[in-house]
């Protein structure tokens, strides 16, 4: 009998792909930050169009690049052994960062449309990144019930593990998704009416398409990151995994 080869992912070097992909992430973080200021006026909380633009820096910052760096907290070196504790809380701690960070950007952009007088939840961008915010809070209040709680069995445990991971990565991908489609989205509604109109493809709609590209480019690093087998954690019958007892003495 013929046996294919097993194809197996290339062993990267961790650190220089954390350094890029930390660069990346800082990188989104201070474009969607200089489009807001430079072209559309910067910031503010009296519900202007300036409170409108909290909404794209905080949930670039948050659903992607915060929940980015949650995800991959457990591909750390020191983070493969020894007790996983802490590393859970940390884990827990960015997620839930991301989260409040996820609601400012919404109360932001309510805020601005019903100053406005502005429909709120009428387009597919809208559905899309309440539909993920919605979905995260549902994945981080079952983690924290099933992974930090100490009366958690661990049959819930092994068994949620696995959905765990699934959903995660569908939140990461959901949150790419929206951010994306919320920049084309606010680029067809700002560039027109005494602008340059998006067809022509003014310099500021060169600097948010490369924004867009930026958040795909990082969520795929994530993703990928997420798969690279050598990165992983040992599961918890291998012997990388066992903590040592401590023993006390009286």
């Amino acid at each position: 009998r013929c046996h294919r080869p097993v194809v197996e992912m290339p062993d990267l070097p961790f650190l220089p792909f954390c350094i890029l992909l930390g660069g990346l992430g800082l990188l989104c973080v201070a474009f969607v930050g200089a489009w807001c200021q430079h072209w559309r006026g910067g910031f503010s909380l009296d519900g202007s169009a300036r409170t409108f633009n909290w909404h794209p820096v905080l949930m670039v910052t948050g659903m992607v690049v915060l929940y980015g760096a949650a995800a991959l907290i457990y591909r750390l070196p020191p983070a493969r052994r020894g007790p996983k504790l802490p590393w859970k809380a940390v884990h827990g701690a960015l997620a839930l960062a991301a989260f409040v960070l996820a609601v400012l950007g919404l109360a932001a952009v309510f805020r601005f449309h019903n100053a406005h007088g502005t429909p709120n939840m009428y387009s597919l961008h809208s559905w899309l990144g309440l539909v993920t915010v919605l979905l995260f809070s549902c994945q981080w209040v079952a983690g924290f019930s099933a992974f930090l709680l100490p009366w958690a069995p661990t049959w819930l445990r092994a068994f949620y593990k696995p959905v765990h991971v699934f959903f995660g990565a569908t939140v990461l991908m959901l949150s790419v998704a929206s951010c994306v489609s919320g920049i084309n989205e606010k680029l067809f509604f700002s560039l027109k009416n005494g602008t340059t109109e998006y067809k022509l493809l003014p310099a500021e709609a060169v600097f948010a398409n490369t924004l867009g590209l930026l958040i795909i480019l990082f969520g795929v690093l994530v993703l990928g990151a997420l798969a690279q087998p050598s990165w992983k954690r040992p599961d918890a019958d291998s012997p990388d995994s066992q903590q040592v007892p401590v023993q006390l003495s009286g």
